[in-house]
């Protein structure tokens, strides 16, 4: 599942492999550890707090502030054609952090630390395999058959 993402995971199994299948349905979550309740975006196997292995996944909004951004006008392989572009980590309501692009209801001229923001997965079904990402949106921003309805 996690070449939905556009990389190939070589690993035989993963107990988060599940996150990908969430993100292609339009479901966005996180992970809660059984033994201490800690919440983690994204999800982990593990708990960071406590070590335990034993978790679930629980929804996340998506909603969030800014961390900190960066425009990358120098692109690493694999990403000069889409160069210049804006990149951000976002503070999650729930808790964790989220690293996604900035999407087109926010111009760079608007980004603020701070800032309110809703993450948005994106999936393009359009292409042979399908591919998720995330992007940075206004507060409020409906994304996918979850929020179809909304």
């Amino acid at each position: 599942m996690f070449e939905w993402f556009g990389k190939v995971n070589f690993s035989p199994y993963t107990k988060v492999g599940d996150f990908a299948g969430f993100l292609k349905d339009g479901y966005l979550k996180g992970s809660r550890c059984r033994a201490c309740g800690f919440k983690t975006f994204p999800p982990r196997a593990d708990c960071p707090q406590c070590l335990s292995g034993e978790f679930d996944f629980v929804d996340y909004s998506g909603r969030g502030r800014l961390h900190t951004y960066t425009r990358i006008a120098a692109a690493p392989n694999g990403f000069e054609d889409v160069a210049p572009y804006t990149i951000g980590v976002v503070d999650l309501e729930e808790g964790g952090r989220c690293l996604a692009w900035f999407g087109s209801t926010i111009r760079e001229e608007e980004i603020k630390i701070g800032m309110e923001l809703q993450v948005v997965p994106r999936i393009f079904e359009e292409i042979e395999k399908i591919k998720v990402s995330y992007s940075l949106e206004k507060p409020g921003t409906k994304w996918g058959r979850r929020h179809a309805d909304a």
